[in-house]
C-alpha cells in the first residue's frame, strides 16, 4: 500500500495541483517574458523598415525627363563674304538628374531634332543649303530653388553638338560632311510639382558653338562655308519629369 507524502494527494499519490502549479509558474513566466520580447523586437524592425521606405519614397534623388524642344539658330554675318540663314527645328530631349544635395544635381542630356535647313550665301551669289539633324550630347550642374510647389533652377556646362547632313535634294552639295562640334551649354527654368512623382518643367536653354562648315573650308576645292564665327542657339523646353 502506497502512503501519500507530504504535499500528494493521499488518493492517488500524485504532487498536489498548487504544487504543481508553482514548480510550473516560473517556467511560463520565463516563456512568456520571451515572447514578449520577440513581439517588441519584430514590432522595432517593422517601424524601422516602414521608416526606411517612407524615407526612401521622400528622398526622391533622382529624376528622368522628357521634353519637346525647338531649335532656333541666329542668322550669321561673317568676317568673311558668308552669311548663314536657318530655319527652326523641332526636337526631343531626354534628361538624368542625380541629386547631390537637396538644391543641386548632376544632370545628363540627349537631344535630337527632326530636321531644318542652314542656307549658306557666299559672295552674294551662291547659294548653299544644308539639310540636316542636328544631335545634342551634354552634362551640367543645376542648381535649384524650393518655392512652394515652384522650383526654379539654373545650369550649366559641356556639350557636344553633331551636325548630320541629310542627303536629299533639299541638300544642294553632296560634298558636305557630318561635323562635330564642342559646345557650351546654359539655361534657366522652372518645374511645377504637380504630384511627388512628377512635376512639368519649362525651360530656356542656350547652346553656345562655333558656326560649322560641315568640312567646307578653305583648303577644300568645293566651295568655302567657313564664317569663323561662334554663335548662340536658342532651345526652348517643355516636359515632364519622374522622380524615384
Amino acid at each position: 500500500m502506497l502512503r501519500a507524502g507530504p504535499g500528494s494527494d493521499r488518493s492517488t499519490g500524485e504532487p498536489e495541483k498548487s504544487e504543481y502549479q508553482a514548480l510550473c509558474q516560473p517556467f511560463r513566466l520565463r516563456s512568456c517574458e520571451v515572447q514578449d520580447r520577440m513581439k517588441k523586437s519584430l514590432f522595432v524592425l517593422f517601424l524601422l523598415a516602414a521608416s526606411a521606405v517612407a524615407g526612401r519614397a521622400q528622398e526622391s534623388r533622382q529624376d528622368i525627363s522628357l521634353s519637346g524642344t525647338g531649335l532656333i539658330e541666329p542668322f550669321v554675318a561673317s568676317s568673311t563674304d558668308v552669311q548663314v540663314h536657318s530655319n527652326y527645328a523641332l526636337g526631343a530631349l531626354a534628361s538624368y538628374r542625380f541629386m547631390l544635395t537637396p538644391s543641386s544635381a548632376l544632370e545628363v542630356n540627349y537631344g535630337i531634332t527632326y530636321q531644318n535647313t542652314m542656307r549658306f550665301i557666299v559672295g552674294n551669289t551662291n547659294v548653299v543649303k544644308v539639310l540636316l539633324r542636328t544631335q545634342e550630347i551634354s552634362g551640367a550642374y543645376v542648381r535649384s530653388f524650393t518655392y512652394k510647389k515652384f522650383n526654379p533652377f539654373v545650369e550649366g556646362g559641356p556639350s557636344g553638338l553633331i551636325f548630320l547632313p541629310i542627303r536629299n535634294s533639299q541638300t544642294t552639295s553632296l560634298d558636305v560632311k557630318q561635323q562635330t562640334t564642342v559646345a557650351g551649354m546654359y539655361g534657366a527654368g522652372i518645374a511645377y510639382e504637380i504630384s511627388p512623382s512628377f512635376d512639368i518643367r519649362a525651360e530656356y536653354r542656350g547652346l553656345v558653338t562655333k558656326v560649322p562648315n560641315f568640312g567646307q573650308g578653305s583648303s577644300t576645292n568645293q566651295v568655302n562655308l567657313t564664317t569663323n564665327k561662334w554663335y548662340n542657339i536658342y532651345e526652348p523646353t517643355v516636359g515632364v519629369a519622374y522622380h524615384f
